[in-house]
């Protein structure tokens, strides 16, 4: 059997029936998809891959092959990326193959013909359905990747202080991201702090341990101390039993106690603030005191305090002062 002229005849009857063949394809395969596209945009996608197959089948080209292989895998990508299931994608290849079987059904003459198009399909939607695979599996990596970023943020503390939270699971590969992106973050902000914070860890065994461990010292590599935060007491229980050691590396309970180890060994302290809810009774100046307790410029009953315009003492108004802003008024015997 001449197999190359089956082919070609089989070509020169797809491209008669062109408008037959592509409409029932677009049909059979927007029906497939469930109203998540629409019969026009369907047609388009088609018409193309349906023009190469017919190149292919009648050997017009070299490059044909290569541009129908190509296309299928933009179509299988473009499902996957939609959130088409694989039988979809793969009936949206073996289709054409109905469409043309409604068309050749009552032609005897025309089945070595059709049996030489159907071994092309059933190979093109073998190739569709390892490309919707690749593309699954490359999207998932993505995500994996991505998720992987966002769950191992590297945050600024303070003028050289930085903070790496770490949630969930250690492994292997999240160590290296964590690494990478301290070190980066050293390196752009001349940070010499680093604290790594464990408290959205699950568990820390031995490994995640020796995850840590590589951690801190390429921090040290740079030059920079680090300081491990978020022990809590089930952990610390877990770390004595395993026999695991940090030698020399800091470790505290909370954030909050590695970040104030930070400042004293950059030479800060957190202070209170100062109390300043209170104005001098004289100078108007905001009082001094550390606390309410200290204060000595309480404002009393029968005293003569200064008070702005914008926000008048409950009691009479007394006589403007010299100043356009201050005015000086005595407070009513219901005081304060």
């Amino acid at each position: 059997m001449d197999v190359g002229g089956t082919r070609e005849r089989m070509a020169v009857y797809l491209r008669d029936h062109h408008d037959k063949v592509v409409s029932r394809w677009s049909e059979l395969v927007a029906t497939s998809a469930r109203g998540r596209t629409s019969l026009d945009e369907v047609r388009r996608e088609l018409s193309d891959i349906y023009a190469l197959v017919i190149r292919v089948l009648a050997d017009a080209d070299e490059h044909a092959v290569g541009e129908l292989r190509a296309a299928l895998e933009e179509l299988s990508r473009g499902r996957a990326r939609d959130g088409y299931t694989p039988s979809e994608t793969a009936l949206a290849v073996f289709s054409l193959k109905e469409a043309v079987y409604e068309l050749v059904a009552d032609s005897a003459d025309l089945v070595p013909e059709f049996l030489a198009f159907s071994r092309l399909i059933d190979d093109l939607g073998l190739r569709t359905f390892e490309a919707y695979s690749a593309a699954r599996e490359q999207i998932i990596a993505d995500q994996s990747t991505a998720m992987m970023e966002l769950s191992t943020p590297v945050v600024r503390l303070w003028d050289g202080i930085i903070a790496v939270p770490l949630v969930g699971t250690l492994d292997s590969a999240r160590t290296q991201l964590v690494m990478e992106k301290l070190l980066e973050t050293l390196v752009a902000t001349g940070a010499d702090h680093a604290v790594i914070d464990i408290t959205g860890v699950p568990t820390v065994d031995t490994e995640v341990a020796q995850h840590l461990l590589k951690t801190v010292s390429a921090a040290r590599l740079l030059g920079a101390q680090c300081t491990i935060s978020g022990i809590r007491p089930q952990v610390a229980q877990t770390i004595v039993s395993l026999g695991i050691e940090f030698g020399d590396i800091a470790t505290k309970a909370t954030l909050a106690d590695a970040l104030a180890l930070a400042l004293k060994q950059a030479g800060l302290k957190v202070v209170p603030a100062l109390w300043s809810r209170c104005r001098s009774l004289r100078s108007g100046r905001r009082c001094l005191s550390p606390s309410r307790l200290t204060c000595k410029t309480k404002p009393c009953c029968a005293c003569r305090r200064t008070w702005p315009t914008s926000c008048p003492p409950p009691g009479p108004a007394a006589s403007s002062s010299t100043s356009p802003r201050w005015r000086s008024s005595t407070r009513s015997s219901g005081g304060c």
